[in-house]
């Protein structure tokens, strides 16, 4: 009898719906078994375990990313891109019923402390972004846009700090307050532009 064939990252692509709607801890080989419809033994004859199928999920959640990365390398003012991004943080996160956050962000403060690859798919999520808004600082500062009294990569970091908080709040804070509190934040750190 022939197995069934699947394209692999198809199955990273489904698992990490159902991580990200979960949680790593929360998620049961049951959960993923039904989210990628493969049957026990395939996923862990194609992922080793749950937690290769994790680490999976997490290199395809680069895809997600990419988008944000992309709009930071394209034309435009540089504090107006920035501007852009945080936007559309925002409002992912304000137009999401399941409240999700970053998978990113959610595998940091859940397992990169204890697992060096996952810690290792989270720095580099992280790095990406980070580089792309260094670059973008250093064309507004180069272009006087900018004020060139702070490192590129200092406002780099504090900017990926600034998104990933962007995500923190979006879930924890209470629903009458949450788009104004979104809001205040990004003007806030607009600010140390």
């Amino acid at each position: 009898m022939r197995t069934k064939a699947f394209e692999p990252d198809d199955i990273a692509d489904a698992a990490m719906q159902v991580f990200w709607r979960r949680g790593y801890a929360a998620t049961s080989v049951q959960d993923l078994v039904d989210g990628t419809g493969l049957s026990r033994s395939s996923l862990y004859n194609a992922f080793e375990n749950k937690q290769g199928l994790y680490r999976q999920a997490l290199r395809r959640y680069q895809a997600v990313t990419a988008s944000n990365v992309a709009l930071l390398s394209g034309p435009g003012s540089p504090k107006a891109l920035i501007r852009q991004l945080l936007m559309r943080v925002a409002e992912d996160e304000l137009r999401d019923p399941q409240r999700r956050g970053c998978l990113a962000a959610n595998a940091s403060l859940e397992l990169a402390g204890q697992d060096v690859a996952v810690a290792e798919l989270v720095a580099h999520n992280f790095l990406s972004l980070q580089k792309a808004l260094e670059q973008l600082i250093r064309r507004g500062q180069q272009s006087g846009e900018i004020a060139a009294t702070t490192s590129p990569r200092a406002l780099a970091r504090f900017f990926v700090g600034t998104v990933q908080g962007l995500r923190v709040l979006a879930k924890g804070s209470p629903a009458p307050q949450r788009r104004q509190c979104l809001l205040d934040v990004i003007e806030v750190a607009l600010a140390a532009l």
